[in-house]
């Protein structure tokens, strides 16, 4: 008796299974094509830091250009190969940060590699901005950055004190 039970529930559910197979299939794809969609303009900094920003560029006599999400930058070298790197991609860079009083703070002068999406904002909107082979000064707000935290060597100093303005030199050398 139980069998013909099943039978019948496995003759009525077997239509909409295969009916909702397809849908859930095509949902799960597509939130991976989700995952790597990234607005560059979605988050933005506040009114204030762009303003401190911007008068700290017009102190020290720079002209760069203003992004959506409220970061400066100028590109040195728009590059020439390879593809756009996308939040999902592996990109491989040389690059110097520093705070606006010239002090460095972290630099790598041979190419490490990172993914593009689990970097601060600023990298995460910049870098897209050149190809293989450019280079660009990013000027971030302090909340596209590491915002209201101080940052601490391995011994406990603050290299990045909390709410700074940071300057990045990067050179793009690869996208995977």
């Amino acid at each position: 008796f139980l069998s013909y039970i099943f039978a019948k529930i496995y003759n009525l559910m077997k239509p909409i299974f295969i009916v909702l197979l397809p849908v859930i299939l095509f949902a799960s794809c597509s939130k991976n094509k989700d995952e790597c969609r990234y607005d560059p303009c979605e988050t933005s900094a506040p009114a204030a830091e762009v303003a401190q920003l911007e008068s700290w560029l017009a102190s020290a006599s720079i002209t760069a250009t203003k992004h959506c999400s409220g970061m400066y930058y100028v590109i040195d070298a728009p590059g020439s190969g390879g593809n756009t790197p996308a939040i999902c991609s592996f990109v491989s860079v040389k690059y110097k940060g520093q705070l606006t009083n010239g002090t460095v703070f972290d630099q790598a002068t041979n190419p490490v590699s990172f993914q593009l999406g689990r970097l601060i904002e600023s990298w995460k909107k910049g870098i897209p901005l050149i190809k293989t082979g450019g280079k660009i000064k990013l000027y971030c707000p302090p909340s596209l950055a590491y915002g209201s935290q101080d940052i601490r060597d391995g011994s406990g100093n603050v290299v990045i004190p909390a709410n700074s303005i940071l300057i990045f030199e990067i050179e793009l050398n690869g996208v995977f």
